[in-house]
């Protein structure tokens, strides 16, 4: 995984796109593909459209990839907020309305097995060029490029409305769930994972309804409130958010409320702290508090034991 840093720079260091989506390891065998999210569910049923690689002529089998599940918007960029329409769901009736309406694909940027043999001590270069020599066929994957030159890439990332890049050593090898100084995020705006862990109620037009949330991370064992959102919560997320938030209501706050003060905790609905989404920021505050959090998204796919401060 990826850590959150300043742009390296040398000939050492590949640059790829950073999608705005859902990132799975797909197990593709001789007749099928299962996909497994970041932290281990199998998401295969939420994606049937996906799973058709496991006929494609271009992978000798068992293969392992690694990729992100996108969707775009009308502009072609990737769309969060329209993902998550997809990320609830296995309804079969449900799905094939949703796979109209809200089509996916997969953009495929490493990999990890191939015609049954490990790769995870090969590095990076040897990844890649065993990936870009594949000639996959299936409509719902695809292969980014990669690129030579960091600045080059995360302008281009913004000016297509992508968020950010992944710079990768060109000499490391894939370590499967940990996080390493060789991969390194950058983004051209801040963003991280909160834990939901109570909500305030709205005035004006969100009378009644959720005004902002609050946000919580572990520091240590300790959970620790980071913050409160409210921008970015659009009437749609509001509605969805009150129907995941009602059954997680309970009666003590789960982190320190001293710093809360007394007329908002008693007017605070608490959470049951299982829920993650994600915000963007500008920075952190001298009292430990994010500044100018806006809200992204749920992230369904993320344990909320790894959030951490």
């Amino acid at each position: 995984m990826a850590a959150l840093g300043p742009m390296p720079t040398g000939p050492g260091w590949s640059y790829e796109m950073k999608w705005d989506g859902i990132r799975v390891i797909a197990e593709v065998d001789e007749d099928s593909c299962r996909l497994w999210s970041r932290n281990s569910r199998d998401v295969s049923a939420g994606y049937p459209e996906l799973v058709g690689l496991a006929g494609d002529a271009g992978l000798r089998l068992p293969a392992v990839l690694d990729g992100e599940i996108v969707t775009l918007d009308e502009n072609g960029a990737p769309s969060f907020g329209l993902l998550q329409r997809r990320m609830h769901v296995r309804d079969p009736r449900q799905l094939a309305q949703l796979i109209k309406q809200v089509p996916v694909s997969v953009r495929v940027f490493d990999i990890l097995r191939f015609d049954g043999k490990s790769l995870l001590e090969a590095t990076y270069d040897e990844r890649r060029g065993l990936l870009e020599s594949l000639e996959l066929s299936d409509p719902f994957w695809e292969i980014p490029q990669s690129y030579a030159d960091g600045e080059e890439a995360l302008e281009l990332s913004a000016s297509t409305g992508l968020e950010g890049v992944v710079a990768k050593r060109r000499k490391s090898r894939y370590l499967p769930g940990k996080r390493s100084a060789d991969w390194v995020k950058v983004k051209p705006v801040l963003t991280r994972d909160v834990i939901l862990c109570g909500w305030h109620p709205g005035e004006g037009n969100r009378e009644g309804k959720i005004g902002s949330l609050y946000c919580g991370a572990y520091d240590g064992d300790d959970l620790v409130l980071i913050g409160k959102v409210g921008s970015g919560l659009d009437f749609a997320m509001l509605e969805i958010l009150s129907a995941e938030l009602a059954a997680l209501e309970i009666d003590t706050p789960p982190f320190d409320v001293s710093s809360v003060p007394t007329s908002d905790r008693r007017a605070a609905h608490w959470l049951d702290p299982l829920l993650v989404a994600e915000v963007t920021y500008s920075g952190w505050a001298a009292d430990g508090r994010l500044r100018h959090p806006v809200w992204r998204g749920l992230r369904l796919d993320i344990d909320p034991e790894s959030v951490t401060r």
